[in-house]
């Protein structure tokens, strides 16, 4: 007989072993061969979330999917919103970039622009964020530093000179001062000649998500949702091509959710938003088809394709459950951007590769837009040269590869279908867990929502600092020397001065009288609950009201919200798997104490505006299940009232952490400011994001221990505990 020519012919004719059918039993015996101990199911991988990964998968387990045979385009939409997909039109190449002043960021823009950017994601810094003017005395190290410092229209029309706001999408990453920001957008379009109906691009405007992890708002939960409803029904009717809300996962993941924690959570936040919006009398199809989320995406691959394919499936549940009938409403569109905390800060280049492995699961995913972050983001903003790289990650998948040749190209895998189905059933109980609370206002404002991720954070650190969760470069594979990488630094003080010259000459020149009336309407509906916040803010932006100001004539009525600082116990013990030297170290504490006559105390502290405080809360988690005594500083202290707490407390210890490069201003100043009050044997050390050139200026201004990304907190307490032991020997 003739060779075959085609290897379909080969099957199709096969009565050798290597084409009989599919004998799962005989697979497993095969299989058990190799296995350890034998045992085929030590081969499953149970994630995170509880879901159980398999090796192999087969046509038995996606045979009865309900999603089974769907379309890209049409519902439930899981395989993708628009019908093409990126064979038509690939996803928006986005650079979310700040830093410094208006004009540094502007003249980023541009050269991303030019460079095959396709949109602007604008990144503000945190006095901006939480409602405060450069010239504030509680932003001091704040201003400039995480992103662009935004006062007034002024700043913003600096921001956006040259980029025509009528073709350029922009997306702009705000919630607590989501007012102010968002009027100062559309007065800076307007003065740039382009009409409110010309606008396109995303607000965040995500408040719950706010309260659960990245900590940037200003007001209560109430209060919040009602700026978040009227922001959606001014954009609804005078901004219809711009998304009047991104609710947002990404920030959950970063603090320490896992991907069904995240998917539950962010489409429970949906839920809630279009509660507040039908509330306000809005038909939901005519609001819904402008609403768009945004999710993190990290290095676990096949979990995060099959998180957004369900989130599509979810989504259109959902909606249907509000009653939307319009395919827009339905249809769930993203944003996405590779994670933040996957990368380290050790062996820095690996971080390229990690960006393009989360990058290709967006794309895989289906995601609309996407923002790839710069290897040298675990120490410092990006550099040009590092924002070059990460643009280009995506150039290169766009129009090198081909993969956007093909509309989800995981469809119909074995694995990949029954992973949906598993990934949706995981968060959809968790979403009727929310319900059963009264919705996730109610999650939120209790806590409980919080408390959950930073339970997942805890144990997802205790697995790598045990080594069960492998981490290239940090907890295996270990370079001998690390050489210095170039890094962007900004002179937060000269940053300041300049903006508070440009806040004084604003104020100078404006009508003083119109802008207090404007600011006044502005807290009497507040106080009544009439008209609409969104365009109040507009007519005082206008007016060249500060964003300080808007924010300040809110806070008359609303105040500003303060968080709890409960922290979970137990977890980080838990889950930490190397028992000897944790047993150890915990023997050395308790021997510490005896000789005390009490524990260790130790006061962990967030100081300035930097609310990001997944480090700070699964550190006093291992603390304290280590033995310490430990206190958590409320967010948001200034030194002065860090270093009052601190003696009050009578700890022998401060920890403070930092992500937001305020560290070289506000450390200095806690260290003076213990001093001060004749303290000075209280030590202080710092973890977080630190780059290694500053640790020689920190250890210059007293400060006993640094700790970098990556440092496993086991070593950190050990040394944390010899330098308290050293300070308090006789």
């Amino acid at each position: 007989m003739d060779k075959p020519t085609d290897i379909r012919q080969s099957v199709a004719n096969a009565d050798t072993p290597e084409f009989a059918p599919a004998d799962l039993s005989a697979w497993a015996k095969a299989a058990a061969k190799s296995a350890p101990g034998g045992d085929v199911q030590a081969l499953n991988w149970i994630t995170p979330d509880g879901i159980t990964v398999k090796p192999l998968y087969t046509a038995a387990d996606s045979a009865d999917l309900p999603h089974a045979n769907t379309l890209p385009g049409f519902e439930p939409y899981l395989r993708g919103p628009q019908a093409t997909m990126y064979a038509v039109r690939p996803w928006t190449i986005r650079q979310y970039a700040g830093f410094s002043t208006a004009e540094e960021s502007n003249a980023f823009y541009r050269k991303a622009l030019a460079a095959g950017g396709q949109g602007v994601s604008v990144a503000f810094d945190l006095a901006t964020h939480r409602g405060y003017d450069s010239d504030h005395p509680r932003v001091t190290g704040d201003v400039g530093k995480a992103g662009v410092a935004i006062d007034s229209v002024e700043d913003m029309k600096v921001l956006f000179d040259q980029i025509p706001l009528d073709k350029v999408s922009v997306s702009m990453t705000m919630n607590g001062a989501v007012l102010p920001v968002l009027a100062g957008y559309v007065v800076a379009a307007e003065e740039q000649g382009v009409r409110q109906d010309q606008l396109s691009g995303t607000i965040q405007n995500d408040i719950l998500k706010e309260f659960m992890v990245r900590n940037t708002y200003i007001y209560p939960p109430k209060p919040s949702m009602r700026i978040i409803g009227d922001i959606i029904e001014y954009t609804s009717v005078n901004m219809p091509k711009f998304n009047s809300i991104s609710i947002s996962g990404y920030h959950m993941q970063e603090a320490g959710a896992n991907q069904a924690l995240e998917l539950a959570f962010t489409l429970a936040d949906g839920k809630e938003y279009v509660k507040t919006a039908t509330a306000k009398g809005m038909d939901v199809d005519a609001f819904a088809g402008r609403l768009s989320f945004f999710w993190a995406i990290g290095m676990n691959f096949y979990l995060e394709i099959a998180k957004m394919r369900a989130a599509r499936l979810l989504w259109c549940r959902i909606m249907k459950e509000f009653g939307a009938k319009n395919p827009k409403s339905l249809m769930l569109r993203t944003h996405c951007q590779t994670s933040g905390w996957s990368l380290t800060e050790q062996d820095p280049y690996n971080n390229v590769v990690r960006t393009t492995i989360e990058a290709m699961a967006a794309v895989f995913g289906g995601t609309q837009s996407l923002h790839t972050n710069s290897f040298d983001e675990a120490i410092a903003l990006p550099t040009e040269f590092s924002s070059r790289i990460a643009r280009n990650t995506q150039l290169i998948i766009q129009e090198e590869t081909h993969i956007p040749s093909v509309i989800d190209p995981w469809a119909g895998s074995y694995m990949m279908e029954k992973l949906t189905q598993d990934m949706a059933d995981a968060a959809w109980a968790i979403i009727e867990e929310v319900e059963a609370m009264g919705g996730m206002t109610q999650a939120v404002d209790s806590g409980w929502a919080k408390l959950k991720i930073e339970a997942a954070a805890a144990e997802k650190q205790a697995r790598i600092d045990s080594g069960k969760d492998v981490i290239v470069g940090v907890n295996k594979y270990k370079l001998a020397k690390e050489d210095p990488i170039d890094i962007l630094e900004i002179d937060n003080v000269k940053v300041r001065d300049g903006q508070i010259e440009r806040l004084n000459k604003i104020k100078k020149e404006r009508d003083a009288a119109k802008v207090q009336q404007a600011l006044e309407a502005l807290t009497a509906a507040a106080e009544s609950g009439e008209g609409n916040l969104l365009d109040l803010a507009i007519q005082a932006v206008r007016l060249r009201a500060t964003v300080g100001e808007v924010s300040d004539a809110l806070e008359k009525v609303y105040s500003r919200h303060r968080a709890d600082t409960q922290k979970v116990t137990g977890v980080y013990a838990a889950a930490y798997d190397s028992a000897e030297g944790w047993d150890k170290l915990k023997t050395e504490i308790n021997e510490l104490a005896e000789e005390l006559g009490r524990r260790p105390r130790v006061m962990i502290a967030k100081l300035g505006q930097d609310g990001h405080d997944r480090g700070a809360k699964v550190v006093a988690t291992a603390f304290a299940d280590l033995g310490f005594d430990v206190d958590m500083g409320p967010l948001f202290q200034t030194p002065e009232e860090c270093a009052r707490q601190a003696i009050e407390n009578d700890v022998h210890a401060v920890g403070v952490s930092t992500l937001a490069a305020g560290h070289k201003t506000l450390v200095p100043a806690i260290i003076a400011e213990l001093k001060k009050q004749g303290a000075d044997d209280i030590i202080v050390f710092v973890g977080g994001v630190v780059p290694a050139q500053d640790y020689e200026f920190l250890f210059e201004a007293g400060v006993k221990g640094v700790y970098g990304p990556g440092t496993p907190i086991p070593a950190s307490a050990k040394h944390v505990l010899e330098q308290i032991r050293q300070a308090t020997a006789v």
